[in-house]
């Protein structure tokens, strides 16, 4: 038996270990994975960069736990992006799992902003985000669609109070808050078809400026959208997120699981190349043999 048979015949748990241990080490390393920033991309940083202090922006939590990995990233980046501009924002999480993701979220950039940082070159001192002030957490209601084209009327409408329990009446920042008419762009971070619900009833029936981060499997769809002006810009799976870190100057998970990616894709295509030259390698001398 030659050494492509017994590559043909190893045991697939120790690929699977051998992928979980390069993973591991490359988590644990300390290199830069080069990041070639897309236009796509670019235009959503570009339009937050270019927000005024108080401009509002509303950011759709829309993914559950199994997509966390690739959209959450998103989720800081554009989050503290925003509010080291002191730009407002608002919350929503039409899946049902949502809330609970975009509550820790926002604890943890919180005490991000605490701290007093540098970014392309601008130092910004750290302040306290304060809940109603900076930002409003409206949660959760079923009926996505309902949910988009009531607000568009006015928020109050689907969420009378916010995920707290506060009444939006209440709240200093909702005051001067209507409806879609007093945001400045809308960013849908989706892991499923809620976001053909942002594009069809909130977009194309309000015309506000519209901004996806989805998961890598669903990046390809939505394309055309991009392409008719229905949507400025379009965040891809963890490389967008990545993408994004690296325009904000705020390397964090998505740089960080760009080497674990790099690394397992290369594992992965080492062992795919070495079964197939296995594979034609037996093929050929079993052919010699007169066995084929």
């Amino acid at each position: 038996m030659n050494i492509f048979e017994k590559f043909m015949k190893l045991d697939r748990r120790w690929v699977y270990l051998l992928l979980i241990t390069v993973c591991v080490l490359t988590y644990v390393a300390d290199f830069d994975v080069p990041i070639l920033v897309e236009k796509e991309v670019k235009v959503i940083y570009d339009r937050i960069e270019s927000l005024e202090e108080g401009s509002v922006v509303l950011i759709a939590i829309d993914y559950d736990p199994n997509s966390l990995a690739e959209l959450h990233p998103m989720t800081y980046a554009i989050v503290e992006h925003c509010w080291r501009k002191k730009i407002r924002t608002i919350f929503t999480s039409l899946s049902q799992n949502g809330p609970g993701m975009c509550d820790q979220a926002i604890r943890d950039i919180t005490d991000s902003l605490s701290l007093d940082r540098e970014y392309n070159g601008v130092t910004y001192k750290g302040r306290e985000i304060v809940n109603g002030v900076d930002y409003c957490f409206l949660g959760f209601k079923p009926y996505y669609a309902i949910v988009i084209l009531g607000m568009g009327q006015a928020f109050k409408l689907p969420f009378p109070a916010d995920y707290y329990g506060t009444p939006l009446d209440s709240i200093p920042m909702m005051q001067d808050i209507i409806n879609y008419d007093q945001v400045d762009l809308v960013v849908d971070i989706s892991g499923g078809n809620i976001t053909d619900a942002w594009i069809s009833y909130g977009q194309g029936r309000f015309g506000f400026p519209l901004a996806l981060g989805l998961t890598g499997v669903m990046t390809a769809q939505y394309y055309p959208f991009l392409g008719s002006g229905q949507v400025i810009g379009i965040m891809g799976g963890l490389l967008g997120a990545a993408q994004y870190e690296q325009l904000a100057d705020n390397p964090g998970r998505a740089k960080d699981g760009m080497r674990v990616q790099l690394a397992a894709h290369l594992v992965i295509i080492l062992f795919i190349v070495m079964g197939n030259v296995g594979y034609f390698a037996s093929r050929k001398r079993l052919k010699k043999e007169g066995r084929a």
